[in-house]
């Protein structure tokens, strides 16, 4: 796809893409759903990831059993899958930033790009991230947006535009969106964003990518600044 405007604003997501957390979504997610009864495998949650965390919770409930997931019970299954989550970021040393990914947001601000982060995580989840990896001192970023800001999460836009708002951009083929899920391709795509870049060494593989809405898929945000200027940082 030709470049036709100059990219203002790059929206990355945060697990599999930003931050490196040992398939912790994952497990925390299954192991959250095993104490309310209910059971669902790697890939079935694997099929959901990027999507708000309560809406992955009630469509693995109910793809589970086959009937309408109860509120109540969703509620406690995030809230449990938060607490699991929260104690790993905060804990667990595997947690780390994606190799390159302060180097690439470096070189995007340097070249007058604003930088921001959107997530299916609710913000108290984010923020423990963010505080783990020092990204909320470090300057790099210029907004984060979680789904439980916005009124629709993932596949819908409406973290993008918020993210748009907040930095001051207004033309969505201005901005490029980078994620490793389907999720987050389908939202750029909903956008209207000029670049849609799949990640490929995240939750998805480039086969499970190709299927969905995307301009470009690189192996790792490593490979974001010769994609986008043609150059190396």
């Amino acid at each position: 796809m030709t470049r036709l405007k100059p990219i203002r604003l790059a929206v990355f997501d945060m697990a599999g893409t930003t931050v490196y957390d040992g398939d912790a979504v994952h497990r925390c997610l299954m192991e959250a759903l095993g104490a309310e009864g209910v059971a669902a495998s790697r890939s079935a949650v694997n099929a959901v990831m990027g999507l708000p965390k309560p809406l992955a919770i009630q469509t693995l409930i109910e793809q589970a059993e086959a009937s309408p997931a109860d509120p109540e019970r969703v509620g406690r299954v995030h809230a449990e899958f938060v607490e699991r989550m929260n104690r790993y970021y905060a804990e667990d040393p595997a947690v780390r930033e994606v190799a390159g990914a302060s180097e690439t947001f470096r070189a995007l601000r340097e070249r007058g790009v604003r930088v921001a982060l959107d997530t299916g995580f609710s913000r108290p989840l984010a923020d423990t991230i963010l505080s783990r990896l020092g990204w909320r001192e470090s300057g790099l970023l210029d907004a984060t947006v979680t789904s439980d800001e916005v009124e629709r999460g993932r596949p819908h836009p409406d973290m993008i535009f918020r993210a748009m708002s907040l930095t001051g951009v207004a033309d969505p083929a201005q901005v490029a969106k980078i994620g490793d899920t389907p999720s987050d391709l389908q939202e750029g795509a909903a956008a209207g964003c000029g670049w849609v870049i799949g990640v490929t060494e995240g939750s998805h593989s480039r086969e499970e990518l190709s299927a969905f809405p995307h301009t470009h898929l690189i192996p790792t945000v490593a490979a974001l600044i010769p994609l986008l200027f043609g150059e190396r940082y």
